[in-house]
């Protein structure tokens, strides 16, 4: 694909433009090290580094076109020069135009919330295959892009704006007719502006609760930038675009009022809302459920463990529902089919007398939703296994460790993604929120991770519930020196074949 610069920047506001106007360009590139030739090259300042120290290394690798905010060193007359008031938000509209629109040709839902995201996302790409339909995914977890399903491994829920638009062109190419874009706070918010050219049909929010401050500042701001999932309604080319808002949760009115579009409402708590799930009869496996839509009932079974999934699953069919133009109970005989994601309460067995769980659950809210049901269903005594991220919210911290500290009977904390922050503070800053618990008691710190696992493992007795959370599906830990590989499920069962227990 080769795109004039001139043609594509026509929807942003430039400042100043030199250089040859008739120049073609092949790929839209903001990392100087994946530059080829023909490329146009965005200088975006980022947290650690700023791209316009690398715009001679993009041209020397053959990027015939820059886009740029600061004025530069040096022009050079064979190159065009494209300065805009924020590249970041010009990387947008540009990928956009970029790949001929794609969004417009699809049919887009998009799901934000603090927890959930991934987990109705999936839902929602496995309902519309069930369907019969084409569906693409973009998730935290994992991409399909075209037959196969490929794990995430950028360690972006929501990447750049130029992968979001390619890979909606891509599925397009793959005969796509459907596609399920995990729409997070940090994709979402205005300064980024990742997902602000992405034309929804249909969108959802799962909960809010306390997150990524570091970067929004406060949860006001927080909140504001997820709502913006919703006020994309008013933009969409499609005039039947909707909204889906979960009743139960304390901040639905901001989604609902963020847009003049239709807003569907579900719950498990309040018989009022559109779609109403009472929960027959939970098991460790999963839930009986009764579904309720305009008067009409249908009863199924979610084989997906934990009553929070029962909500994740009505803004599924309320999502998919709408795009079909289906009443949601139509979907009904599909729901049994339906799988959990992978590192979602995944369960660790290797024939040991206790039980261990892999889960991402890593804020204050998720903690609040998983501990108690977990709590309730197990017989001997539950341990925590979990850290924070390094370079993230501070204020988190002590609410994850006082949370914890009211279900555990045994809490150890680890690393989870230090990155350039101390280990141990990270794990102090935790501990501050239980105090009152003793160390090599109630509590240990073991910034390791394996060895912190070993450790819960070998003081776990018959009964026991171990819950291992805060890294799930991810595939490295971020340290000091940069990303070291890491499987948190293949990592539990090495753990426990160290103590003689085996996969079966």
């Amino acid at each position: 694909m080769e795109k004039s610069v001139v043609d594509i920047i026509k929807s942003i506001k430039i400042i100043h433009i030199q250089g040859p106007e008739n120049t073609l360009v092949n790929s839209l590139i903001y990392d100087s090290r994946d530059v080829i030739q023909g490329s146009l090259f965005f200088a975006l300042e980022g947290i650690h580094t700023d791209g316009h120290k690398y715009v001679e290394q993009a041209l020397e690798k053959g990027a015939t076109a820059v886009i740029h905010s600061q004025e530069l060193a040096y022009y050079n007359p064979k190159i065009l020069y494209v300065k805009v008031p924020n590249t970041r938000k010009a990387l947008s509209p540009l990928a956009s135009a970029f790949y001929d629109y794609p969004s417009q040709k699809l049919k887009v839902l998009g799901v934000t919330g603090t927890d959930g995201k991934s987990t109705t996302v999936n839902l929602c790409h496995q309902l519309l295959q069930l369907a019969g339909k084409k569906s693409g995914l973009i998730s935290t977890v994992q991409f399909q892009i075209g037959d196969n399903i490929e794990k995430n491994a950028l360690r972006q829920s929501t990447p750049e704006a130029s992968e979001i638009h390619k890979y909606l062109y891509q599925m397009l190419e793959n005969g796509k007719e459907y596609a399920v874009v995990e729409s997070t706070s940090h994709g979402l918010a205005e300064s980024n502006n990742r997902l602000g050219d992405v034309d929804y049909d249909g969108v959802a929010y799962t909960n809010v609760t306390q997150e990524h401050l570091e970067f929004h500042g406060t949860l006001e701001q927080y909140r504001k930038d997820k709502s913006r999932l919703f006020m994309f309604l008013d933009k969409s080319t499609n005039s039947e675009s909707f909204g889906v808002i979960n009743l139960d949760d304390p901040h639905h009115e901001l989604f609902k009022s963020a847009t003049t579009h239709k807003v569907f409402s579900y719950s498990i708590k309040d018989s009022s809302a559109d779609l109403f799930a009472s929960l027959v009869k939970e098991d460790p496996s999963g839930t009986d459920l009764k579904i309720v839509w305009k008067g009409e009932s249908s009863s199924c079974r979610l084989n997906i463990p934990q009553s929070f999934n029962v909500e994740n699953l009505l803004a599924c069919l309320l999502l998919v529902s709408g795009i079909l133009e289906i009443n949601p109970l139509d979907l009904i005989p599909f729901v049994p089919n339906l799988e959990a994601v992978k590192g979602r309460m995944c369960p660790i067995k290797a024939g040991q007398d206790f039980h261990v769980i892999v889960d991402y659950a890593h804020t204050p809210g998720s903690f609040e939703r998983v501990f108690p049901d977990v709590k309730n269903k197990t017989t001997g005594r539950l341990f925590l296994v979990f850290g924070s991220a390094g370079e993230r919210d501070l204020e988190k911290r002590p609410k994850q460790g006082e949370i914890a500290s009211r279900y555990a009977d045994k809490i150890f904390l680890t690393d989870e993604d230090p990155r350039l922050e101390d280990s141990m503070k990270i794990i102090k800053d935790i501990q501050a929120g239980c105090p009152h618990l003793i160390e090599n008691e109630q509590i240990f710190l073991i910034p390791n991770r394996e060895e912190a696992f070993k450790k819960a493992f070998s003081l776990a007795r018959s009964g026991d519930t171990i819950l291992l959370l805060g890294k799930g599906h991810e595939s490295n830990i971020i340290q000091k020196d940069g990303p070291h590989p890491w499987d948190e499920i293949e990592t539990a069962y090495s753990a426990l074949a160290s103590m003689g227990y085996t996969k079966s």
